[in-house]
């Protein structure tokens, strides 16, 4: 059962800068193209950093020109100052840049996503660290145009393979991404894990379970004593 990748929704021919690109040439890069980050690469492809629109904001929010910080500024101060006063990507990229690998399923970019809070990633080359595409937000939603019929073909798939139980004892329909399953399972317990596992299919919106069982041990029978 391959899950889909980076690879199968990443665009291939993405915008980019170099270090030396000026401040209104990266400015003019995001919004011509509606983007909100631009990856930044050196001479050879590699992505060193990325500039994104929270890094640009910093000239109109702070702008300060003092040449040296202050006393007491700490580390994230110090940058915030001198993307403030950047002139080029370089001055006013962050770096390293978070990349992810082209091989990563959809569900572990969204992943990276929400722990790094951003909106876009450079799919990097794992050896070379060559730029090979970006992924955004946008591109993981493809998941949810999945045809209903596909999605089924994969629901009975996770069956046999994920869950080791015949398809054939349950009757799925999907509409609209959301799968109804019926039928009969052998443990009251078995029940949770059926629906979630159902639910981590790509493209299932929601899972509406009509399921019985042949034991219920999640309420054992007391023991009875002589």
């Amino acid at each position: 059962m391959r899950r889909m990748r980076v690879e199968d929704v990443m665009a291939r021919r993405p915008i980019t800068v170099t270090p030396d690109t000026p401040f209104k040439q990266v400015v003019a890069a995001l919004l011509d193209h509606l983007i909100s980050a631009v990856p930044v690469l050196d001479a050879t492809g590699r992505v060193v950093g990325v500039v994104s629109e929270a890094d640009l904001v910093l000239k109109e929010a702070e702008p300060d020109v003092t040449p040296d910080g202050h006393v007491f500024e700490g580390p994230r101060r110090r940058r915030e100052r001198r993307k403030s006063t950047g002139r080029t990507a370089a001055e006013l990229m962050t770096a390293p840049a978070v990349t992810i690998s082209p091989t990563r399923t959809v569900a572990e970019v969204a992943e990276v996503m929400r722990k790094h809070r951003v909106r876009r990633l450079p799919v990097t080359d794992p050896v070379s660290g060559r730029l090979l595409g970006v992924v955004s937000r946008s591109d993981l939603l493809r998941v949810y145009l999945r045809a209903d019929g596909e999605i089924q073909a994969q629901v009975s798939e996770v069956f046999r393979r994920a869950l080791s139980m015949d398809p054939r004892r349950f009757v799925v329909g999907v509409r609209d991404g959301v799968v109804t399953v019926r039928g009969e399972v052998e443990r009251r317990a078995l029940i949770p894990g059926v629906v979630n596992t159902l639910a981590h299919v790509e493209g299932v919106v929601g899972v509406e379970p009509h399921l019985t069982y042949r034991e219920d041990d999640r309420h054992p029978t007391a023991p009875t004593y002589w």
